[in-house]
């Protein structure tokens, strides 16, 4: 008999050796987490943002065109170098509609040259446009530059553009007292310099707030929504339960009924494995519920410990750390199995071999003569997700579960 049961064993590590396990995976058998509570805060963030991105652009090209740009052409002869206010009207439109079209795809330009240009610009015109044409339209520097400056520093900190919007000032305050001005100039300056200021920093801080509440608000929506989901999801997890426990109870009900009545024997192998499958099955039922690391492998050790305290030597055996699994996989998993150990008669060996995407628990118990009571047809079937396969050829049987992620 040992030899036999020697043969059997090795052909035990035979078959098993040649059951196809999972690729390697990560040391600690998880995948990374994936960012589904941050992507809805996130994708509403990134609209308000584009949205805002696109008032921007437009103010400035807009303001640009369509304000400065008849005023230039309007009084061009009356301007101290009519070449490089028009130069610099050009070279600023079309940096401007390069900045914006980048900044909408969201691969902006470096802001610090782009600064750079635009402020030579600025000096170079309040130089070139002249006494006359100081405060008018036609000095369109006044109006346009600071919506460039937003587009430049747009994502970055306020105070970039408060230098910005201050280094015009003191660009415009050096021209306008180079002309020697009068009280009427200084107010009309401090004018200018509040309307160029006020309106780029509204829009700038403005935007900012705008995404920062957006983003907020959808956080705190889809963390309603993700508390909501789970709490359904524990309100049928309840209700499955209750179901099971009273199917198997029923189950587990019948048998003893059947016991008291005196209708069956209890030294009848039939009896018993009928009672060791419905024990099996209520301590797996419990052990779903306990909070574990590994649940898997702990409602698999409760049927094995019941295995063993009905006299059958079983070697459980676990290679890799299984991925989180659902309750109704892991059922899949392990029921089909838990008949088979409470049919079992001499030994039995249970492997669990895991991965990141994948799950394969095998069973191999010595073959013996006659029908099989609990286990299913020989081949392979599909129960959902998870692959099943039975064999025996007289010497073992051998049983697989599989659960590819």
């Amino acid at each position: 008999m040992s030899a036999d049961l020697g043969a059997s064993a090795e052909r035990t590590r035979t078959r098993e050796a040649a059951v196809p396990g999972p690729q390697p995976g990560p040391a600690d058998g998880h995948m990374p987490p994936e960012p589904a509570v941050l992507a809805a805060p996130a994708a509403v963030a990134h609209a308000s943002d584009r949205g805002a991105r696109i008032v921007a652009v437009a103010i400035a090209l807009a303001w640009h065109v369509a304000i400065g740009l008849p005023a230039v052409l309007a009084t061009r002869t009356q301007f101290a170098a009519p070449t490089v206010v028009l130069g610099g009207w050009i070279l600023v439109a079309v940096t401007g509609a390069v900045a914006g079209v980048r900044l909408l795809r969201g691969s902006p330009l470096p802001p610090w040259p782009l600064a750079g240009l635009l402020l030579a610009v600025d000096a170079a015109v309040f130089a070139a446009v002249g006494e006359r044409q100081l405060f008018a339209a036609a000095n369109w520097v006044w109006g346009t530059l600071g919506w460039f400056f937003v587009l430049a520093l747009w994502g970055r900190r306020v105070g970039g553009l408060v230098v910005l919007l201050t280094t015009h000032a003191l660009i415009a305050l050096v021209a306008v007292l180079a002309h020697g001005p009068g009280s009427a100039d200084l107010a009309r300056y401090t004018m200018y310099v509040y309307g160029t200021f006020s309106l780029p920093v509204a829009v700038f801080v403005g935007s900012a707030v705008i995404v920062g509440l957006a983003r907020d608000r959808a956080a705190a929506s889809a963390a309603m929504h993700t508390l909501a989901a789970e709490r359904a999801a524990a309100e049928r997890g309840r209700q499955e339960r209750r179901d099971r426990l009273s199917l198997v109870g029923a189950a587990a009900g019948r048998v003893l009924g059947e016991l008291a009545a005196g209708d069956v024997d209890p030294d009848d192998p039939e009896a018993q494995r009928r009672c060791v499958l419905a024990a099996a099955r209520l301590r797996r039922l419990i052990a779903e519920s306990d909070d574990v690391p590994d649940p898997l492998l702990h409602e698999l050790r409760a049927a094995a410990d019941l295995a063993e305290r009905n006299g059958l030597p079983i070697d459980l055996v676990a290679i890799g750390n299984p991925p989180p699994l659902p309750v109704e996989i892991r059922r899949r998993l392990a029921d089909p199995l838990t008949g088979l150990l409470a049919d079992a008669r001499g030994w039995a060996r249970l492997t669990v071999v895991s991965g990141p995407g994948e799950v394969v628990v095998s069973l191999v118990t010595p073959d013996r003569e006659g029908p099989d009571a609990t286990g299913p047809p020989p081949g392979e079937h599909e129960d959902g997700p998870v692959q099943h396969l039975y064999e025996r050829d007289g010497d073992i049987r051998w049983a697989q579960t599989r659960w590819l992620g």
